[in-house]
């Protein structure tokens, strides 16, 4: 290569490695990717923060037992608030922890059909009220927009415009994080709603950074099923992770060996906490890791045996 050679490639060099490490956590065709470009699967669970917000303990003891991720489960009001410096206390834990932090609002869970439940234009408020925590950690957190922002209602067809609406006023706020969105129907999807418009909902995002998050439990009960929704994704070009799923559940008994062969990411519900009749889905008993159930178990021996802790951590 001659010197004018060297020059320019230096220079283009110099262009656009900032922007790319800028970028953080981003989408690179079906893959998750980190800023310099490696592969990221996620490998972890959910941790209730919002009803347990003394267990700080939790994040170290997820790591330890191998996860490379958590989701963390917030509210803007529909429970105990979790304000900004909540927020940003949650964030510097996960980075303590080397964990990639995937916070989620809680708050929509079932609109439509469960009352108290929230809208996804009301979930992107209180993304705005705890912006200041968020901006600048785009290489550790992904912003999970809404939990299970749809029950089983009619109104589930709503799910492709108001998801598509609240990923363009993220953008507009100045989130330039990778943003998930669950799928409507108690996040299962049964209706096909998400898998066949996610396309739509990927073309509205300015960033082209939106991660599709399916829910596995009784619907997925085979595995056909499972491997149909991933290979669906897969062949549309778009990211999917399984944003949870559990060993059984009360309307059905998930495929988890299934799901967890899966080479895309997934994160188990949950750490621990669980009531109203699902206390058999909670890994650590009383959030004690020397206590794991076989659910537990079986789960971090899957993650022990999959995951790969995220570069930025190296």
């Amino acid at each position: 290569i001659g010197a004018a050679a060297v020059a320019l490639v230096a220079s283009a060099f110099v262009v656009t490695s900032p922007a790319r490490a800028a970028a953080g956590i981003h989408v690179d065709g079906t893959d998750i990717v980190e800023a310099n470009g490696t592969p990221f699967v996620m490998r972890g669970t959910s941790h209730a923060h919002t009803w347990y917000a003394t267990q700080t303990q939790s994040f170290a003891d997820i790591a330890a037992l191998g996860a490379n991720t958590v989701r963390v489960v917030l509210s803007g009001g529909r429970w105990t608030a979790n304000g900004a410096g909540d927020v940003a206390n949650v964030v510097s834990l996960c980075k303590a922890a080397e964990l990639i932090c995937v916070l989620e609002n809680h708050d929509t869970t079932g609109y439509g059909e469960q009352s108290g439940a929230v809208t996804l234009a009301q979930a992107v408020n209180y993304w705005n009220s705890v912006k200041s925590a968020l901006v600048g950690q785009e290489n550790h957190i992904i912003i999970n927009i809404g939990n299970e922002p749809y029950g089983n209602t009619d109104s589930v067809t709503n799910w492709t415009t108001d998801t598509a609406n609240a990923i363009k006023a993220m953008r507009a706020n100045g989130f330039d994080h990778a943003l998930m969105v669950d799928a409507p129907n108690w996040g299962q999807d049964w209706k096909f709603v998400m898998r066949d418009t996610a396309a739509t909902v990927a073309a509205a995002d300015p960033n082209k950074n939106t991660i599709f998050s399916i829910h596995m439990y009784g619907v997925f009960d085979t595995a056909a099923e499972i491997t149909s929704y991933v290979q669906a994704f897969q062949s549309k070009g778009l990211p999917l992770v399984i944003g949870e799923f559990g060993f059984n559940h009360s309307d059905g008994d998930p495929d988890e060996v299934t799901i967890m062969n899966q080479k895309i990411g997934w994160l188990g519900w949950s750490w621990s906490g669980n009531g109203s009749g699902v206390e058999y889905l909670d890994q650590a008993t009383n959030f004690n890791p020397n206590t794991l159930s076989s659910w537990g178990n079986q789960l971090f021996g899957q993650i022990k045996a999959t995951a790969k802790k995220a570069t930025i951590y190296n």
